[in-house]
């Protein structure tokens, strides 16, 4: 092992022994979810933000995730590369993007141990950089086809077929592919249609409006609470209207910290989303969150989280805080929900009509969270309730490595639910029991 080495384990290692004793005395807390959660007061971490990461340990012994009561899950797809994304196309065939963070170059003591913790969790690396297509052809609930669809776009994540061309969302640009459904192999080269700044919060998630003429594209921002100042984080933070026919692209809302996944609330044409909030103020402060979206929003990041509560580390701009939009539905602290999905009614027995959530799973806080793909209920269009897990199962007891780590969720063709799983190299495919 190399001094680098060396030292960036030796960092990481006196993190974890400070963030044991930062939070000894703290006791128990409720967790941040619903329509009204209880957030604690903020507890800024200081110059030693909480680090803690399970190690990427992957799926062995014929090992599953495990499905909530009513539900089996068997793998769709395996010995895939950090699958993120997935994508159901007309003819039900699914697209999953292969893509992972970049290492960049350590510069700080922290930089170090955050770099050698996010590659043991298998959380940065080198980016396979493609999109791989998938069929199951006879029906039995796996795919026997596999085919590399795309290769080397930077990073892909978001994709959205239209009139047949592939819009994929690359870190670095939103890109054209000419497609046809049926086809295994793209070799035209893509069409640049917005260029986007790669880095920090690198997904780049699509979907399209109900008469497929826009595209939404969902923007993260570079840093954790604008740590390079707002002019880093110009067109960051936000989701992207492009008009197809104009070909121009303007800013719907804005204050999204990171924005991943999109979808639509059936009923009211309504676009929601899941947002990773800010690091560094306590384990359920704030809370990650699912929302509805609309033209012109503004959602607080960095000035202010939920309820309008003022981020005391961040020069503050009154104008915006007195805009920020509420959130809808908090979803736990630093559970870096990613997927998200709607399931009609039915789609899972005993399920009712909502949101699936694909939860990553924190890597900063004293007592991890996420970790599963859970569910949250709509009435009326709007989410009630609590959230109620689809699979779980990916973190060991001990919280000292990980099975798998949930990120892309669709509703396939055949009316399964399949889930991307990054550490484990696996779509799961859930199903009634």
């Amino acid at each position: 092992m190399d001094a680098s080495a060396v030292f960036a384990r030796f960092v990481a290692l006196v993190g974890s022994v400070a963030v044991a004793i930062r939070h000894s005395s703290d006791g128990p807390r409720p967790p941040a979810y619903g329509l009204k959660p209880t957030i604690p007061g903020p507890k800024p971490q200081g110059a030693i933000p909480t680090l803690k990461m399970p190690t990427a340990k992957g799926w062995e012994n014929r090992r599953t995730p495990v499905a909530a009561p009513g539900l089996r899950v068997n793998a769709f797809a395996t010995g895939l590369t950090h699958p993120r994304q997935v994508y159901i196309l007309p003819n039900g065939d699914v697209l999953v993007a292969e893509s992972m963070g970049e290492s960049g170059n350590p510069k700080t003591v922290f930089d170090h141990a955050m770099t050698a913790t996010m590659k043991r969790a298998r959380a940065s690396g080198e980016s396979p950089n493609r999109i791989i297509l998938l069929r199951d052809a006879d029906g039995d609930g796996v795919a026997e086809v596999r085919h590399v669809l795309l290769e080397n776009v930077r990073q892909p994540y978001g994709m959205v077929f239209l009139n047949d061309t592939l819009y994929v969302g690359a870190s670095d640009a939103l890109l054209a592919f000419p497609y046809e459904l049926g086809q295994t192999k793209i070799t035209a080269q893509g069409r640049k249609l917005m260029s986007m700044k790669p880095g920090g919060h690198w997904t780049r998630n699509l979907i399209a409006n109900k008469d497929g003429t826009k595209i939404y594209v969902a923007v993260g921002s570079l840093s954790n609470i604008g740590d390079a100042g707002m002019e880093a984080e110009i067109d960051r933070a936000c989701i992207f209207e492009y008009d197809i026919a104009a070909g121009t692209h303007r800013l719907f809302a804005g204050g999204l910290r990171n924005p991943v996944g999109m979808a639509w609330e059936p009923t009211t044409q309504t676009l929601h989303t899941v947002v990773n909030e800010r690091d560094g103020l306590g384990d359920e402060t704030p809370p990650d969150y699912l929302t509805s979206v609309v033209d012109g929003g503004f959602y607080g990041w960095p000035y202010c989280y939920w309820d309008r509560t003022i981020d005391e580390r961040v020069p503050q701009d009154a104008g915006k805080v007195a805009v920020a939009l509420q959130p809808d539905f908090a979803l736990g602290g630093h559970t870096a929900s990613l997927g998200l999905c709607w399931l009609p009614e039915g789609a899972l027995p005993g399920y009712p009509a909502g949101m699936a959530i694909g939860q990553h799973g924190s890597w900063n806080r004293s007592k991890l969270s996420g970790y599963k793909l859970t569910f949250v209920a709509f009435e009326n269009g709007k989410p009630v309730g609590m959230p109620r897990d689809i699979l779980t199962g990916f973190l060991s007891p001990d919280e000292s490595h990980s099975y798998g780590r949930p990120v892309g969720v669709a509703h396939a063709a055949d009316g399964s639910v399949l889930m991307a799983d990054d550490v484990g190299d696996v779509i799961w495919r859930v199903t009634g029991a």
